[in-house]
């Protein structure tokens, strides 16, 4: 514990980009065999949505979206968007698994994707892009606190500031990334979509001179991306706990207990509000905070051995939003008091899948494959012994592995529950009830 507390207390040591940042001096790209045309079935699938969206578009009646929303939609799943092409958002964020990582292979170890350079990877999981345009603008909680709410990102670094919404300052950020869309600069973006097959759209939305302005034409590529991952598509509020909301649907008995227990026992709404919003809005399970849950690491991911972008290697240590509050003079007194924490997510579509089988992973760094052991997590953190080698027993049964950052660990509301493993299956089936597409 002691080496965690040194390493994850040392604010001051280089930080790798995380995805979605730039460094300040980008990585020289390899030659051109280092490039890929990512021919995956998220990229293939990509590029099918793209091209029925390109058909859609010349339609009278596109879906119901708004002409900015379905500009969105085309940039959203544009896998021509990357250099080299192949990385669409949607490639990272699957509307089958609830706007998050579609991969099974992926999710089954590192659960961090690939970037259209091969070999680029980030080191952090691809948070859900729906439920994500309702964040405020970074701030602190209250005067005199060092609690941070709002953002985009797992550690908050795009802040709102710049666009006034947080998930179009999010959408600037992967387009310039080395390790994930790899364009050499916002210029190169925006040549892409104006010379592209819905640059007519992209004038007719956003005013024909636009193209001639690069920075307000990358401002405009993001605030279209916020927009449709605001619209009912991305935002569809169709679980079937939406449809019990509306006395469509009724709860099963373990169901019904799940959701006791959440709001109860097991302290789940702290974080993940269930209830409506003051004017009747549907509960977004998240209240944008920042937590600490002491998740530890998943040294499957590659990140640890890109020493190209990763010096640290193997000793990396996730920052969080201390790191990212490090970086600014404002903030910089917080970032101690902030280290470790990541950002509270959305609990719908938390356990969305194509197919019964296909695994999820869950937390920042993807290290929990599935919502059983995470709820199995929060109840027994506290409980097991730490896994200190090879005789400490199987993690999860016998003990849990040493958290990445011994920092400001939440002790208050996670860690030892008293749940009951029956406990922990009806918070499981009630949590299933938050998946969109839910028919009856």
């Amino acid at each position: 514990m002691s080496l965690l507390l040194t390493l994850g207390g040392a604010l001051a040591c280089e930080v790798a980009p995380a995805p979605g940042t730039l460094p300040s001096k980008p990585p020289v790209s390899g030659d051109a065999g280092d490039a890929k045309a990512q021919e995956t079935p998220e990229a293939v699938q990509a590029l099918a949505v793209f091209e029925a969206t390109l058909r859609e578009e010349a339609t009278s009646a596109p879906n119901g979206l708004k002409p900015v929303e379905r500009l969105g939609k085309l940039l959203f799943f544009d896998r021509r968007l990357s250099e080299p092409m192949g990385q669409a958002c949607a490639v990272c964020h699957g509307p089958e698994v609830g706007w998050t990582g579609p991969s099974l292979l992926i999710n089954l170890t590192g659960s961090v994707y690939e970037g259209a350079v091969r070999g680029r990877f980030g080191n952090r999981k691809p948070p859900s892009s729906a439920y994500a345009t309702q964040a405020p603008i970074l701030h602190r909680t209250a005067p005199g606190e060092a609690t941070f709410v709002g953002g985009n990102f797992w550690d908050g670094r795009a802040t709102g500031e710049e666009l006034g919404n947080p998930a179009a300052d999010q959408a600037q950020g992967p387009f310039l990334n080395p390790v994930e869309q790899n364009n050499p600069s916002e210029a190169a973006v925006v040549a892409k979509v104006c010379g592209g097959p819905y640059g007519d759209l992209f004038r007719a939305v956003w005013g024909a001179n636009i193209c001639g302005d690069v920075p307000r034409a990358y401002d405009d590529i993001a605030r279209s991306i916020a927009a449709y991952e605001a619209s009912r598509e991305v935002n569809a509020f169709s679980s079937k706990y939406d449809a019990f909301l509306a006395g469509r649907a009724r709860l099963s008995p373990q169901e019904r207990w799940g959701r006791e227990l959440f709001e109860g026992k097991a302290h789940c709404d702290k974080c993940h509000p269930s209830q409506r919003g003051p004017g009747g809005e549907p509960p977004l399970f998240t209240d944008y905070t920042f937590e600490n849950l002491g998740v530890p690491r998943n040294l499957l991911n590659p990140w640890y051995w890109q020493l190209q972008f990763n010096p640290d290697g193997p000793f990396w240590i996730d920052p969080g939003l201390g790191g990212f509050l490090q970086t600014r003079q404002d903030y910089a007194p917080f970032a101690r008091a902030n280290l470790g924490k990541v950002k509270v997510p959305t609990l719908r579509n938390v356990d969305k899948r194509p197919f019964p089988g296909f695994t999820k992973a869950y937390m920042h760094n993807g290290s929990f494959k599935s919502l059983e052991s995470v709820v199995h997590f929060y109840n027994t953190r506290d409980v097991l012994p730490a896994c200190l080698g090879s005789a400490s027993g199987a993690p999860g049964v016998d003990c849990w592995p040493l958290p990445e950052v011994g920092l400001n660990i939440n002790t208050q509301s996670v860690g030892d529950l008293g749940l009951s493993p029956q406990e922990e299956q009806a918070l499981v089936a009630f949590m299933r009830t938050l998946s969109d597409g839910y028919s009856h």
